[in-house]
């Protein structure tokens, strides 16, 4: 894989909004863990190598562990995540879901279970960021393996 377009080729300023929308969710006092979590599984429903490396040592530097890293592909069928974390993965799922229409009221009445009507828009709007990283990644060929802890912080 080559990469197509590199970061430091873009226009000043063109990131700056996504960016803005990155800061604001981490500093939202939402769970950087579930955030990191959410991110590794939207980014492997939608096949970002580069997304996938970034989150996966994020995660492992916030304490995550491997097995819960490697099994959130099947999360339904694991015992080690939350049911608060299994409503939020549910949620990121039917969102990445491109043929997904609408949010069932049997998902957002499980979301709603566990968190408050902001914590919901910080989800979904966390769900949506990552999307459109995994997106843009998928146009430039960022190349993965190359991500350090921290690097856009």
């Amino acid at each position: 894989m080559k990469e197509r377009i590199s970061y430091l080729e873009l226009p000043s300023g063109l990131l700056a909004g996504i960016n803005k929308t990155e800061n604001y969710l981490h500093a939202s006092g939402m769970d950087l863990k579930l955030l990191e979590l959410i991110k590794y599984r939207v980014s492997q429903i939608n096949g970002c190598a580069y997304c996938l490396d970034m989150h996966h040592k994020e995660a492992i530097n916030m304490g995550e562990t491997e097995l819960r890293l490697h099994s959130v592909i099947a999360w339904r069928e694991c015992p080690y995540y939350s049911d608060e974390e299994c409503a939020a993965l549910w949620l990121a799922e039917v969102l990445t879901n491109a043929n997904q229409q609408n949010v069932e009221d049997e998902v957002y009445d499980e979301v709603a279970k566990y968190f408050s009507k902001e914590e919901i828009a910080v989800l979904t709007v966390a769900i949506a960021n990552i999307n459109t990283w995994n997106r843009i990644n998928a146009v430039f060929r960022i190349m993965p393996g190359q991500y350090v802890i921290g690097q856009f912080a």
